[in-house]
Parts: C-alpha cells; sequence; structure tokens
C-alpha cells in the first residue's frame, strides 16, 4: 500500500462518516423543529446544535468503541468537523458555492 490509497481510504472514510452524520442530523431536525420549545427558534440554529451534538456523540461512541481516551483536540476537532455535518445538512456547500462564484478570482486584471 501506498501513501496515495491511505489517504484516500481515509479521505473517503471522512466523506462518509459526515455524510452519515449529516442524515442523522437532518433526520432529527426534521422531527424535533416542531416542538413546542424549538418552535420559535430558528431552524438553521436547531440544526447547528444538532449537528454538533450528534459529532461530539459520535466521537464519544467511537472512543468507547476503540477503547480509546478522549482528549481536549478531539473534542476541538469534533466541533469543527459539528460545522462540516451542518453546512451538509442544510444544503450549505450550495450556498459556499455561490459565494465562491461570486467571488472567484481569475488571475486576469
Amino acid at each position: 500500500m501506498n501513501v496515495s490509497n491511505v489517504s484516500m481510504e481515509y479521505v473517503m472514510t471522512a466523506a462518509t462518516v459526515v455524510g452519515g452524520f449529516a442524515f442523522i442530523t437532518a433526520v432529527i431536525v426534521q422531527a424535533v423543529k416542531e416542538l413546542p420549545g424549538l418552535a420559535n427558534l430558528p431552524t438553521n440554529l436547531v440544526a447547528l446544535v444538532t449537528a454538533e451534538a450528534v459529532t461530539i456523540c459520535g466521537l464519544v461512541a467511537y472512543s468507547n468503541y476503540s477503547a480509546t481516551n478522549v482528549l481536549w483536540y478531539h473534542i476541538v476537532s469534533a466541533v469543527i468537523c459539528g460545522f462540516m455535518v451542518y453546512m451538509v445538512a442544510t444544503g450549505g456547500w450550495e450556498k459556499l458555492n455561490a459565494i465562491w462564484q461570486r467571488t472567484k478570482f481569475t488571475g486576469r486584471q
């Protein structure tokens, strides 16, 4: 195995995990967004909090499964990944792409 194969394996695993967490987040948000306490909150806020909770719970579950300790930088990484999960779950990639297309540097003066 060379470095390229191993790195592609890690990238594909990460994409699968983010996609799975985004699916779980979207299902939870659709189920709870009309509850009495959450009906007044913006759906994007509910989705962000849910994405963070799902990601951190996923980290804790994986750490329990693999019998490793949860360290502080694991939590920081999970919070950063939670934002990615939120973006995927709420269709944020289209928003991000639209911003990129509007501000894209063409290299011509």
